[in-house]
C-alpha cells in the first residue's frame, strides 16, 4: 500500500492545486488524507487525489464548498456496492441535478469564451 500513498507536494503537483488550498480542503474534511507518515505529513491515495481533482473542477463552474461535499457524497454512495437502493436513488437525483447544472455553466463560459475570442481578433488589428 507504501507505493500508492502521495504525499502533499506530489499530490500539488498531480492536481494543479497549492499545498496551502489541499490543506483547506483537509480542515474543512472535504478530502482528508487516508493516512499519515511517521513523521505525521499526509499521505493521499489515488482516490484521495481523484476527490480534489473533482473539486478543482467543480470550483470554477460555482459549486460552494457544501455543494461539493454533497457531490462527492452523492458519488461516493454511487460507486460503493454498499448503499442502499434509497440512499443510491437520492444520490443518483442529485448528480442529475449537478449534471445540468455543469452542462449550463459550460454553455454559459463557451459563450463568454467565444466573446473572448472575438475580442482577441479585433484587438490583434491593431496590435500586429
Amino acid at each position: 500500500m507504501a507505493a500508492e500513498l502521495l504525499q502533499i507536494g506530489e499530490v500539488a503537483a498531480r492536481t494543479q492545486l497549492s499545498i496551502k488550498t489541499i490543506r483547506h480542503y483537509d480542515e474543512l474534511g472535504l478530502v482528508v488524507p487516508s493516512a499519515r507518515s511517521a513523521g505525521g505529513f499526509r499521505l493521499y491515495t489515488p482516490a484521495d487525489v481523484a476527490r480534489l481533482i473533482a473539486i478543482r473542477r467543480m470550483k470554477p463552474l460555482g459549486f460552494t464548498l457544501e455543494e461539493m461535499r454533497e457531490l462527492l457524497d452523492a458519488l461516493e454512495t454511487l460507486d460503493s456496492g454498499d448503499a442502499g437502493e434509497a440512499d443510491r436513488a437520492q444520490a443518483a437525483a442529485y448528480v442529475s441535478v449537478c449534471h445540468r447544472r455543469a452542462q449550463d455553466a459550460c454553455a454559459a463560459l463557451t459563450k463568454q469564451l467565444g466573446y473572448a475570442r472575438e475580442l482577441t481578433e479585433q484587438l490583434a488589428r491593431f496590435t500586429d
